[in-house]
């Protein structure tokens, strides 16, 4: 497998340094990096907001159980706790899709599902996808669908609640901008 759509999210803590350690731990696989973006929790659990942002990363050495493995270990470094679904998180890594070169793959494995069985219910995903890649797709029920289109069917008040936020993630030894408020509880 040779790239892979991340999302990431934190609502804990400094988000904004949780989502730079996540791009940071993934190193040199990272191609693209999506603007950073402020959404509402998603799931009906009373909580803050989330920093969110997409991470396009290639490793021609890793299929999606190896990501899965370092998104569960970037996780882990950032100690997230898993006490309830949807729940608050200092960092939050989901595998979007992957891809063997140009085909995507799919795994019904257990603890692995790809392409990410909710991707296209979540504009927190969606929008930040399209600003990497304008072009993206994503399989949801075995069709092949344009992102921008499973954008279009949510309901306005999830595509209006994704808001471009002036923080800029960084690869390397590149400067950003880095004054992110603590979340209102």
């Amino acid at each position: 497998m040779t790239r892979v759509v991340l999302s990431i999210g934190s609502n804990l803590g400094d988000r904004m340094a949780r989502l730079q350690a996540a791009v940071d731990g993934l190193g040199v696989s990272v191609r693209a990096l999506s603007p950073v973006y402020e959404t509402a929790a998603w799931g009906g659990v009373e909580q803050g907001p989330f920093l969110n942002a997409i991470v396009v990363a290639d490793d021609p050495g890793a299929d999606g159980h190896e990501w899965l493995r370092r998104a569960q270990e970037l996780e882990d470094a950032n100690e997230r706790v898993r006490e309830q679904k949807w729940g608050p998180r200092t960092l939050d890594v989901d595998l979007v899709c992957c891809y063997d070169r140009d085909t995507e793959v799919f795994s019904r494995d257990e603890g692995l599902t790809l392409p990410h069985p909710l991707a296209h219910l979540r504009a927190f995903v969606m929008v930040p996808w399209l600003a990497v890649d304008p072009d993206a797709e994503l399989t949801v029920a075995g069709e092949t669908r344009r992102v921008d289109r499973l954008l279009t069917e949510l309901e306005p008040v999830d595509r209006d609640g994704v808001h471009l936020t002036g923080l800029v993630l960084r690869l390397g030894d590149e400067v950003q901008p880095n004054d992110d408020p603590e979340p209102e509880a």
